[in-house]
């Protein structure tokens, strides 16, 4: 089992930034059989979205519409970040931190970002 906890969240203007983080717990098995780590977002009324992704290689990927803005890594085994910069109002969401093992998806439980214009 791994549990995640996200933090970093909060109000900022556009233009501004944010670094959300994501602390992962459980057996030291457990957090060792992460793969995959990415980060989700969803804005009210609409689906669940990924944002970017970070694999056990160190290789990752970004969704289009925060490339250049955002950057994804994994800092050490247990904590995930996410660095926003040039906030959008579109960008309002709450973003999630998700991770994937050979068997097992886990989720955090959000955290809110608003991005005012």
């Amino acid at each position: 089992q791994v549990q995640l906890v996200e933090s970093g969240g909060g109000l900022v203007q556009a233009g501004g930034s944010l670094r959300l983080s994501c602390a992962a717990s459980g057996s030291d098995l457990s957090i060792n059989s992460i793969n995959v780590m990415v980060w989700y977002r969803q804005a009210p009324g609409k689906q669940r979205e990924l944002v970017a992704t970070v694999r056990s290689d160190g290789s990752t990927n970004y969704a289009d519409s925060v490339k250049g803005r955002f950057t994804i890594s994994r800092d050490n085994a247990q904590k995930l970040s996410l660095q926003m910069n040039s906030l959008k109002p579109e960008d309002t969401a709450v973003y999630y931190c998700n991770a994937v093992t050979s068997r097992n998806a886990y989720w955090g439980q959000g955290t809110q970002v608003t991005v005012s214009s």
